[in-house]
């Protein structure tokens, strides 16, 4: 079983995303079982019942921060379930995703206190697990995995606890709000899928295709030429998954929300070896999401389209949004 001890120094890894073949591929595999179509499914329950549990504390209200009371809230509950840890931890997560993603590329000090915040809270979880005994989560999975016949180390560890983490919660909350903010603001969209609910499935890849939240970052690992730009070995490099989901190349009328687009090939969870390996988990929580949300609450708007306000990064969603109902 990994140990850590006391705040050491060591490289910040968020495996499988984070590495190549072949830490990537085992790596991966390993973590599979955790997103296995049965596991879930196994979880669309609670996500239903936490749904229904925060439209309860607004429903008649008439108005709702819709980013603030609904949408940051259905991840992070989820997240922490496969964490294996207290809900009220919810405050941190989000926390610590802000420093992290929000400040940190401007911020070193930021991006410090996210990860230094989340690694003293990451060794608490390990000595409770390590007096307690071990549960069926992820962070007690990570303790007693093997990867070619040895222990995982402290930095896979904690990286592939930071990865279900970060991956799993601002990208989600994000891809949520931006369904209920087109919505709000397309009112012959929202009257659609209200009349039209078996259109859900396909509607929830298009918004996907339409408001990817995501845009990865890669190394290059040889000089080449990129659309005619020299890009040398070492450099960062920027892939914007929301521009690629825009290109007229591969998608007519890139930049309309055509709510029954078929085929819909969008690359909202990235492609090849590094596609998201939560894709099929963050389609269940954004469909059940906008599901009750449309079931629950009546034709509602956007109540002051100016006062929305977006996150910055490489995770684009609202973090403000006021609607009307």
């Amino acid at each position: 079983m990994a140990e850590f001890g006391a705040m050491s120094d060591f490289s910040i890894i968020v495996p499988p995303i984070s590495s190549d073949p072949p830490h990537h591929t085992g790596f991966r595999k390993l973590l599979l079982p955790f997103f296995s179509p049965r596991r879930i499914e196994a979880l669309r329950a609670q996500v239903v019942a936490h749904a229904e549990e925060l439209i309860d504390g607004f429903e008649g209200t008439g108005s709702v921060d819709a980013a603030v009371a609904y949408a940051q809230h259905i991840p992070v509950d989820v997240i922490g379930t496969m964490l294996g840890v207290e809900q009220g931890d919810g405050d941190l997560f989000r926390g610590w995703i802000r420093d992290t993603l929000e400040l940190g590329p401007t911020s070193i000090e930021s991006a410090a206190a996210g990860l230094f915040g989340f690694r003293e809270w990451l060794v608490a979880q390990i000595e409770r697990r390590t007096h307690d005994g071990m549960g069926d989560d992820l962070i007690s999975f990570l303790l007693t995995a093997e990867l070619d016949g040895r222990p995982l180390d402290e930095a896979e560890v904690f990286g592939g606890s930071l990865l279900l983490l970060v991956a799993g919660i601002d990208t989600t909350w994000s891809a949520i709000g931006a369904s209920l903010w087109h919505l709000a603001g397309h009112p012959e969209d929202q009257a659609r899928l209200r009349a039209e609910p078996e259109l859900l499935p396909t509607a929830i890849e298009e918004l996907l295709r339409a408001y990817a939240p995501v845009t990865m970052a890669r190394e290059v690992t040889r000089d080449a030429e990129l659309a005619g730009c020299p890009v040398h070995r070492g450099d960062p490099l920027l892939l914007p998954f929301p521009a690629a989901n825009r290109d007229p190349e591969a998608f007519a009328e890139p930049d309309r929300v055509i709510l029954d687009r078929q085929p819909n090939r969008h690359v909202a969870f990235g492609l090849g070896i590094h596609r998201c390996l939560g894709s099929n988990l963050a389609r269940m929580e954004v469909t059940v999401a906008v599901e009750r949300f449309l079931a629950r609450v009546p034709t509602f708007t956007l109540a002051d389209p100016d006062a929305v306000r977006w996150s910055t990064g490489q995770v684009r969603g609202p973090r403000t949004l006021p609607l009307a109902f």
